[in-house]
This record gives structure tokens, C-alpha cells and sequence, in this order.
């Protein structure tokens, strides 16, 4: 919906819908024609290759056209600008937020950097503030290198990427492995993420769904249908009849373990 406070959001009046289960449409996938992410996801876990290759069948038996690959371009790039757009915005915004709540002890992000430092025992045993430190050294959402990167970003998601490629091979979707199976992150190394398909959707401002697609060794892939702007209806429609063919989804478990005997054999 719309939020006064932030303009990004006018676009989207008179977008939204009251409710969505009128998409819910089992044969929904019948005619539709989606497209492979190959370089968005695959080649890095033979789990998810494995389990993406299943779904992608499956899409094919519940009538969809596959086609194969359906490359976005400059996704890679687009992560650098991400990141750089990330420092500058969480700075304002976290400022701006802080101002808005006069009774704590720190009204800035160079405060809470302070206060980071000042009780270091509790708040960096672990983990330090790099990233804050990082977006303390940024500009503001004024200056022409941020706004440089934004327009960038925004073009190589949007016109030059995911609007080029379902363009140009007349897609009703994009499909990709959301991420791999879920990692550990541990307190010396942190997090062992490897990818992700998300960010071109995101940048843009467009939408995506995630979906149960399969599992190895117990642990949940799923898969991602991206669409154009306002294409929301329609990706509910595939994902719920993507589900409905497939029924994969397992009720949640807390294993105590998932070994590696366990991972080759699923």
C-alpha cells in the first residue's frame, strides 16, 4: 500500500487489491511461458542443481514452456551498487528513525557507533560494526555519487535486465533457486552463504515469490518466480499452482543434525 512518508510508494496507489485468493489457480501454469535464470543461481551446490531440475520439470508436466537459459544481465554487477546504495541509505534512514524516538540514549548512527565501542564486552564479543562504520563514511542521499549508483542499479534491474530478457523472450516469469539449502553461520567465520537471486527483483522494485521447490538432507530450496512491475496476481497464480503440483512442502522440523552421509544420499 502507500505510505505517506515515503514517496516510493505513490506509484503503487490504486495497485493494490483488497484480497488475492481469486489467483489461486491450480491450472494456472497451463500457457505460460518462463524463463531459466541459469547464471542466477546455479552451478554452485549440486543439491539445488539437482532440485532445480525437478521443479523445472515439474513446471514443464503442469504446462508451462521452458525456456532455457533465460539470462539476466549485468546481475552481478548489480550487487556491488547494492551494497554501496545500502551504506548510504541505512545511514539516513537510521538517523532519520532515531530522531524520531527522543527517549533513548543514542540519536545517531555515530552515536551508536560510540556506544558500540564504549560497551564492547557485550556488543562486538562476536561480531564487529564494519558495516556501520562503513555507512557512517557516506555522504548524503544528495550527493551525485549516490544518486549516480541509484540510477544505475535501477536501470541495469529494471530496463536492462529483467524487463530486456522477459521482453525478449516473451516471458510471463522468470524462474531461479531462491538460495541454497540453508547455511550455519558460525561465531568465528560468520555466515556461509554462497548465493542468492534476489537482488535484481529487489533493486528494481519489483516482485517475487518463493516456494518449497525440495530439500536436501532435510533442509528446505526453494524456488523463485520474478515478474514484471505490478505483476503480482500472476506470480501467485504460478507458485500456487507450482505448489499444487508438486506438494513438497514438509511440516518444519528442529533436526538435531544434518550430516554429511545425510546430504550425499538425499
Amino acid at each position: 500500500g502507500v505510505d505517506r512518508r515515503d514517496k516510493a510508494t505513490r506509484a503503487g496507489r490504486d495497485r493494490a487489491r483488497s484480497e488475492y485468493l481469486r489467483f489461486l489457480d491450480a491450472g494456472g501454469l497451463r500457457g505460460t511461458r518462463l524463463g531459466v535464470w541459469r547464471t542466477g543461481g546455479f552451478g554452485h551446490d549440486d543439491n539445488t542443481d539437482s532440485v532445480m531440475e525437478e521443479a523445472i520439470s515439474a513446471l514443464r508436466d503442469a504446462g508451462a514452456t521452458i525456456v532455457d537459459p533465460a539470462d539476466l544481465r549485468r546481475a552481478g554487477s548489480i550487487e556491488d551498487l547494492e551494497f554501496t546504495l545500502l551504506l548510504y541509505e541505512f545511514k539516513a534512514d537510521l538517523n532519520r528513525y532515531l530522531k524520531t524516538r527522543p527517549n533513548l540514549s543514542v540519536q545517531s548512527l555515530e552515536e551508536l557507533i560510540v556506544f558500540n565501542e564504549e560497551h564492547a564486552k557485550e556488543e562486538l564479543t562476536w561480531f564487529g560494526q564494519e558495516v556501520f562504520l562503513q555507512a557512517q563514511d557516506t555522504g548524503s542521499l544528495r550527493d551525485k555519487p549516490y544518486r549516480r549508483a541509484r540510477n544505475t542499479a535501477q536501470r541495469w534491474a529494471r530496463v536492462d535486465g529483467i524487463d530486456r530478457t522477459m521482453r525478449a523472450h516473451r516471458l510471463d516469469a522468470i524462474i531461479a533457486p531462491t538460495t541454497g539449502p540453508p547455511w550455519l553461520t558460525d561465531l568465528v567465520n560468520g555466515d556461509h552463504h554462497e548465493f542468492g537471486s534476489s537482488t535484481p527483483a529487489a533493486v528494481a522494485g519489483y516482485p517475487s515469490i518463493t516456494v518449497p521447490a525440495g530439500y536436501a538432507a532435510g533442509l528446505p530450496i526453494g524456488l523463485s518466480f520474478i515478474g514484471r512491475a505490478w505483476s503480482e496476481p500472476q506470480l501467485i497464480t504460478y507458485a500456487y499452482a507450482f505448489e499444487q503440483a508438486t506438494r513438497v512442502r514438509r511440516v518444519p522440523e528442529f533436526a538435531s543434525a544434518a550430516t554429511t552421509e545425510d546430504y550425499r544420499q538425499r
